[in-house]
């Protein structure tokens, strides 16, 4: 193993040796950029079971914060067992046409990020990775009813592959993964990544049809190839849920159906934010009247 601060990298992976381009790194970590949990159910179906082998393990102890996020331990009758201690590593896997790649998952790091994207930094170039693909998602006023949107971003122009339908500037909270793309970009790194949009009312509920929407695009950007079928259909059953709640309420199916249609004045008339005369619901209101559905989807009777 070869060893640069904060990462243990295996010297030798014969995986990805005499090949003519190097291999992609996709990176979703756990934590802050994962509304309906879209990138940890990607994860888990890009990884599949058995997962791939670890090539390179960064220092956890040097970025988790322990007593902010602390880890599951059994008690079993008198001692403590099963430790699941949390990891950050990066994985060797293969795509459905056994082409290879790298994807880095695991908490977001709390602390030292600078030190973070220098670890990775190091595996880029250790393993001579030609992209950075990041997978993330946001809640987001949009129905449940529209195809989930992506954001693309990008340290570099030429590799956006969409509009966006922001357009404009705004300041949000920074995030490891975002910081690492600057920095790869600052060294001379290709990294973008995408972001899907979750309906604000269903963020804190797996939404398995962001998780399919975000493999596309992948998809799309790297070459490589995922059976995202499973993931369409888990999303499908998704829906039929929430038409299920929904149908019970008067009130939620009015503020999905201004939702709609500020979605849909996001299509047919891209340069206004809504459509003429169809204010969107205030955020007050949208609390109270999904108070009510959200609770009903977390009672397991119901």
């Amino acid at each position: 193993m070869s060893q640069a601060r904060f990462v243990h990298i295996v010297d030798e992976v014969p995986e990805l040796e005499g090949r003519s381009d190097g291999p992609v790194l996709v990176v979703a970590l756990e934590g802050f950029l994962d509304a309906g949990n879209a990138s940890r159910i990607a994860v888990a179906h890009l990884q599949g079971d058995p997962s791939g082998r670890v090539v390179a393990s960064l220092e956890i102890d040097e970025f988790y914060d322990y007593r902010a996020r602390r880890p599951p331990l059994t008690f079993l009758e008198d001692r403590y067992a099963d430790y699941v201690a949390p990891r950050l590593v990066v994985r060797l896997l293969e795509d459905q046409l056994g082409a290879p790649y790298l994807l880095l998952s695991g908490p977001e790091p709390d602390f030292r990020w600078e030190g973070f994207a220098r670890a990775v930094r190091a595996v880029v170039e250790h393993f001579g990775v030609r992209l950075v693909v990041s997978l993330g998602s946001v809640p987001m006023a949009v129905p449940h009813t529209r195809p989930v949107q992506l954001t693309n971003h990008a340290n570099a122009q030429r590799l956006l592959v969409q509009d966006n339908v922001w357009k404009g500037e705004i300041r949000v909270p920074a995030s490891a993964q975002a910081l690492l793309e600057v920095r790869l970009g600052e060294w001379g790194h290709d990294a973008m990544g995408f972001v899907a949009h979750i309906p604000h009312y269903v963020a804190q509920f797996d939404y398995p049809g962001a998780s399919a929407a975000l493999v596309e695009g992948l998809e799309d950007v790297t070459g490589l190839q995922w059976d995202t079928e499973p993931l369409r259909e888990a999303g499908e059953a998704r829906q039929v849920e929430l038409a299920t709640q929904i149908a019970d309420s008067d009130e939620v199916r009015e503020v999905v159906h201004g939702l709609e249609q500020q979605y849909d004045a996001f299509h047919t008339a891209s340069a206004s934010l809504l459509a003429e005369d169809q204010p969107l619901p205030s955020g007050e209101e949208l609390g109270e009247q999904f108070e009510q559905f959200l609770a009903r989807l977390e009672d397991p009777e119901e």
